[in-house]
């Protein structure tokens, strides 16, 4: 079952670093995401997000496809290309895959400015994998959709290893 879970990340940076290794582990088949947003709150409080995917490109790209064919229908492909790409990048601009839009701007909202964050939506995990890889970033389990239990285990894992005194 898919899972949304939020980690939150003590620079500005560590998210942006976080994203390559996130493409790693699913080229590995370490991890499968429906989708992920990354979030960097500034400084001075401004918040910009970036999503996995643009849905407004794959709009377009849709859009133009269908728009040419018909435009072929009616001898004017051309056109029917730009207004099939117009049409579908307004669409997918309207239509909203994956983590919800308001959900990740809410949370944003009340992450501490001079940080940054990534909302993931895992569909798959071989979560030991996983945990040790991200390690090295410092993230702190902000919110999921887990068990309290599990969620304790992540919480957990998280960690920074305790070095003995």
């Amino acid at each position: 079952m898919p899972e949304l879970i939020v980690l939150g990340f003590p620079t500005t940076e560590a998210a942006d670093q976080v994203v390559p290794e996130l493409e790693a582990m699913q080229r590995e088949g370490i991890l499968q995401l429906a989708d992920w947003a990354r979030v960097i709150k500034r400084a001075d409080g401004k918040v910009d997000t970036r999503q996995a995917t643009s849905t407004a490109g794959v709009g377009a790209a849709g859009g133009a496809l269908w728009g040419m064919l018909f435009g072929l229908l009616f001898l004017m492909p051309l056109a029917g290309l730009a207004i099939g790409a117009a049409t579908g990048a307004l669409v997918g601009k309207l239509s909203d895959y994956g983590i919800d839009d308001k959900f990740i701007k809410d949370l944003s909202n009340q992450i501490t400015p001079g940080t940054s964050a990534l909302f993931l939506y895992v569909q798959q995990s071989t979560p030991d994998k996983v945990v040790e890889r991200l390690r090295p970033h410092n993230p702190t389990l902000l919110r999921t959709s887990l068990s309290e239990d599990v969620e304790a285990k992540l919480r957990a894992a998280l960690e920074p290893a305790q070095t003995p005194a």
